[in-house]
């Protein structure tokens, strides 16, 4: 991978963190200055189930920060853009696509055809 390739996966990966971290700081704030009271349970009950599925998709998106950091740190350590598996480059229009990704692809798909072949 050139440069030029490094810079621009850098940049968005940077750029994703902040957005996903902004978006998590309005939850937090959305929940912590909320204080509906609703007189029928069922309204509660609905603010409740939205609030869980909006936190495990914060959740979701905490472990994908996760992922951006330790993409950053293989960029800082020189490792960023080699397969984990076999060693190989793995391709810009992989790593533009998911830039998280650790995998080439040829590795990805034998790892999902194992996953399938253990469910089956």
């Amino acid at each position: 991978m050139n440069k030029r390739e490094l810079k621009i996966i850098t940049e968005k990966l940077k750029a994703w963190k902040e957005e996903l971290v902004q978006e998590a700081n309005r939850t937090v704030d959305g929940m912590t200055t909320e204080k509906a009271q609703f007189a029928d349970p069922t309204d509660r009950a609905s603010m409740e189930t939205d609030r869980n599925f909006e936190l495990r998709i914060r959740d979701r998106e905490r472990r994908l920060i996760s992922k951006i950091d330790k993409a950053l740190e293989r960029v800082e350590d020189g490792t960023f853009g080699l397969c984990d598996e076999c060693g190989e480059d793995i391709e810009f229009k992989r790593l533009e696509a998911r830039p998280v990704a650790t995998l080439c692809i040829e590795c990805k798909t034998i790892q999902e055809e194992e996953e399938k072949m253990q469910k089956g």
